[in-house]
This record gives C-alpha cells, sequence and structure tokens, in this order.
C-alpha cells in the first residue's frame, strides 16, 4: 500500500520514525510534510494527507500533530476521509476493521516512539471486516456525510 504521511510542526521529529515503520511494514510512504520544525498550522497538512487517500494516491494516511485530535478534526471534514485518533493498539485495529478508518492520527505529544510503531503496524495490518453489522453502520457514516458535507 501506498500511505501518506503528513504532520505539523509538532509532529516533524515523529515524521521520520512513521516513515521508517511504514516501510519497514513493506509498504510504500508518501511524505507530505511538514519539512521542519517551523510552526506550521495542522489543518493545512492534515487537508493534504487526507486529500491524497481521497483521490487515490494513498490508499491510506497517517497524520501527525501534537496530540492528534487537530489533525482528526481537520481530516473528518474532506469528504470520504474516516480519521480517528489512536493512541493504543486496539483502536488502531479496531477503527480499520469495524469502521473502515483511512486515516491514522498520532499525538505525537502524546506517545512515545515504541508505542507509535505498534499503532503503525496496527493500523497498516488491519483490513475492513465487511460484515454486516459494520457495513450496515458504516453505510449510516456514509449517508451522514452525503447530507452534510457538500459535494
Amino acid at each position: 500500500m501506498r500511505i501518506a504521511v503528513a504532520c505539523d510542526h509538532a509532529g516533524f521529529p515523529m515524521k521520520a520514525k512513521v516513515i521508517e515503520f511504514v516501510e519497514a511494514a513493506g509498504h510504500e510512504a508518501l511524505d507530505l510534510g511538514t519539512n521542519g520544525p517551523e510552526s506550521v498550522d495542522y489543518p493545512d497538512f492534515a487537508r493534504a494527507g487526507g486529500e491524497a487517500v481521497r483521490d487515490g494516491r494513498a490508499e491510506r494516511g497517517i497524520v501527525i500533530c501534537g496530540s492528534g485530535i487537530g489533525a482528526s478534526i481537520a481530516a473528518n471534514k474532506l469528504r470520504g476521509i474516516r480519521a480517528g485518533v489512536c493512541h493504543d493498539t486496539y483502536s488502531a485495529k479496531q477503527a480499520v476493521e469495524h469502521d473502515d478508518m483511512n486515516v491514522l492520527c498520532l499525538g505525537a505529544r502524546v506517545v512515545g516512539e515504541a508505542v507509535v510503531e505498534e499503532l503503525v503496524q496496527a493500523f497498516l495490518g488491519a483490513r475492513f471486516t465487511n460484515e454486516e453489522r459494520h457495513a450496515r453502520r458504516l453505510g449510516k457514516v456514509l449517508a451522514i456525510e452525503e447530507h452534510e458535507l457538500p459535494a
């Protein structure tokens, strides 16, 4: 899979490790910045990561900011993006399996490198189950998106 990776300045120190973890898992990383520690706005990079997934340049995305929350809020404004903040492996795996999460948001100021490695592995190794109950629930989420977000 090709994985879009984007971050703001708070996530910048962790971005190189995330890319390393993505590539070690046998995937290709698409680096969408930022490329330094200078202050930038997280919505710009959450949008870049989400758009890469939405537009098919990547199958999934990982966006990193200080808490992961701002990136998640911003990415979820994009049609077709289901972004979630995960700080534990159960959530990173289950969110893909049950909710078809396609963008993992990480808080660089919340989790350390060893946990991030586990989160990336759990996220990339998970697949949507497509079980009837999960598909039905996802359909309801997509219906909300269709009604609420402009095309």
